[in-house]
């Protein structure tokens, strides 16, 4: 099996022509449910919605990228360095955002 070795900079032209459209509209997604919470919930409420919402932009990324072509659970896809960047750092911001919990109770 003969494995074809990109350059780093070939990796970041296939990365910078890549949409990057679901992360965002996950994100606005996320956070239009937290300002509807703010209107119309309880300051609990608020709070769970908060919570729920800002935890659950990667996943709901993961879900809007099957419907904008990127599809990022994709195995087929040759694999590139920046995407492991990017999922280092998002298991970084997900270990991060657990500790709000310990203070909250």
């Amino acid at each position: 099996m003969t494995r074809l070795i990109r350059t780093l900079e070939q990796q970041k032209e296939e990365f910078k022509r890549a949409k990057l459209l679901a992360t965002p509209i996950a994100g606005l997604i996320a956070w239009f449910i937290v300002g509807l919470g703010g209107i119309f919930l309880s300051n609990i409420g608020k709070v769970w919605v908060l919570f729920v919402a800002t935890g659950s932009i990667v996943y709901l990324g993961m879900l809007v990228s099957k419907f904008t072509g990127e599809n990022f659970l994709d195995q087929t896809k040759p694999k590139n360095t920046f995407d492991k960047l990017f999922l280092l750092t998002a298991g970084q911001a997900i270990l991060v955002y657990s500790m709000p919990f310990h203070f909250f109770s």
